[in-house]
């Protein structure tokens, strides 16, 4: 699939394994912070230890900016906090996630939380990308008016599709 982003950020993914106080799982987990830039080290590599919590480098992403979504980056941004989306997949395997997708559009990172299964977390977004998605939306922002459509009246709206109907014939 080819994608239409006009600009990439490559990120890094911070999960946070917490021993759980339940029964039924041992341990929660939750993306913690994102960082700007690649690291050679391999997906889910321990970063840091505590008895109660421990730090993994869970994979890198791309943030993929696009022309169309400016609207959902000047209101994230315009929010005070702005956040980034983490998308994590569970996974039947050594790793208990799969890095799915970094996000700085609200209405896609919503749109994760659909499939039911994945773990979707907001994040504090780096001070970094804050700067370079506010010039993206400075650069590629184009303001589109609110155009509310007019219904046609019932009667009228059957009239119409009588009158294209006998013009077919």
């Amino acid at each position: 699939m080819r994608s239409t982003a006009l600009a990439r950020i490559a990120v890094g993914v911070v999960v946070e394994r917490r021993k759980a106080r339940s029964m039924w799982v041992d341990f929660l987990w939750r993306p913690v912070s994102v960082f700007v830039g690649n690291t050679p080290a391999a997906p889910w590599t321990p970063l840091d230890s505590a008895p109660e919590a421990t730090l993994f480098y869970a994979g890198g992403a791309v943030i993929e900016l696009h022309r169309t979504e400016t609207a959902n980056y000047r209101n994230n941004l315009a929010s005070g906090a702005p956040v980034l989306w983490v998308v994590l997949r569970p996974k039947a395997s050594e790793q208990p996630y799969e890095l799915i997708a970094v996000t700085a559009d609200p209405a896609e990172g919503e749109a994760f939380t659909d499939a039911g299964s994945n773990l979707v977390e907001t994040v504090p977004m780096p001070s970094n990308v804050v700067a370079a998605l506010i010039e993206f939306v400075a650069e590629h922002h184009v303001e589109r008016p609110f155009l509310k459509r007019r219904r046609q009246p019932t009667q009228a709206a059957l009239a119409l599709r009588r009158s294209r109907r006998e013009n077919e014939e």
